[in-house]
């Protein structure tokens, strides 16, 4: 028995290894790079999803075979000095950024990764699970420091990361949410407009992350979404007492990708564990 358990071990330790070369074949550093992944996560999976999300609902199942991701691992990378996560969920099918960030995230000793084709027109849940996926399967694959784990994104893609942060505050250590954000209880506009709570996250995991996940909303004052997200970030957060949540109002900044020193300061924030 001990033979056959031994056997069994090295089987699924030799699979995982070609599932992990597989995976990083195409994945050249410094540059942006095509990558699959094989196996999706039980924590992407509808019993988790509904636990965290209070959902009704049975979420359907990711299939992966479907989908595509795109990363940027740092020239600097090393198996022996890990980098942290930067997982990225964008607006449109497209897993762009400002190309002067990507920089910014590789002298951060950032690792980036998007799904494409994972925009607005996605259902919500589906875009959780690519995000949570790509979490799970590039700890897998390499060296990644569990206390830089982040969650980003802009507009609508940002409103998911701002769920993504409370709900799954145990696999995301930090969020920045580029002009968007979702909060659990309904908020009031200065004009009286109501913006709903989009989601029920479950009590304990919620207060983890009041606790202890570090939080950056950007907005500016030309951005459509500064009424909201200033009344997420006051009436959500800080009225129940998350300690460690912060307000970008940038001037002057519309809808779109703030300059790359505003990444920076998020960047510093989230970073800051003192």
């Amino acid at each position: 028995m001990r033979f056959l358990t031994g056997l069994l071990f090295s089987c699924l330790t030799w699979a995982f290894s070609l599932s992990a070369e597989t995976a990083t074949s195409k994945v050249k550093l410094g540059v942006r790079s095509p990558i699959a992944f094989t196996e999706t996560t039980p924590m992407a999976g509808a019993a988790q999803l509904k636990m965290r999300l209070r959902s009704v609902e049975t979420p359907a199942a990711l299939n992966l075979a479907n989908e595509t991701f795109e990363v940027i691992v740092p020239r600097s990378y090393k198996k022996e000095v890990p980098h942290g996560l930067f997982i990225w969920i964008s607006p449109n099918d497209k897993a762009a950024l400002p190309a002067d960030w990507e920089k910014v995230l590789a002298d951060e000793k950032l690792i980036f990764i998007g799904a494409l084709k994972s925009g607005n027109n996605r259902e919500t849940i589906a875009r959780m699970q690519l995000a949570i996926t790509a979490n799970d399967q590039m700890r897998n694959l390499y060296s990644i420091d569990p206390a830089r784990v982040y969650i980003s994104g802009h507009s609508g893609g940002s409103r998911v990361a701002s769920m993504l942060a409370v709900a799954y505050a145990d696999m995301f250590t930090g969020a920045v949410c580029f002009m968007g954000a979702n909060f659990f209880f309904p908020t009031q506009g200065k004009d009286g407009t109501t913006y709903e709570a989009r989601y029920i996250p479950h009590p304990e995991i919620a207060t983890q992350a009041q606790n202890e996940s570090r939080i950056v909303l950007v907005t500016g004052d030309k951005d459509f979404n500064l009424d909201n997200t200033k009344a997420v970030y006051e009436q959500g957060f800080m009225a129940n007492e998350f300690k460690h949540v912060t307000l970008f109002d940038i001037p002057g900044q519309g809808h779109g990708a703030p300059g790359k020193d505003w990444l920076e300061k998020a960047l510093k924030f989230l970073d800051d564990k003192d």
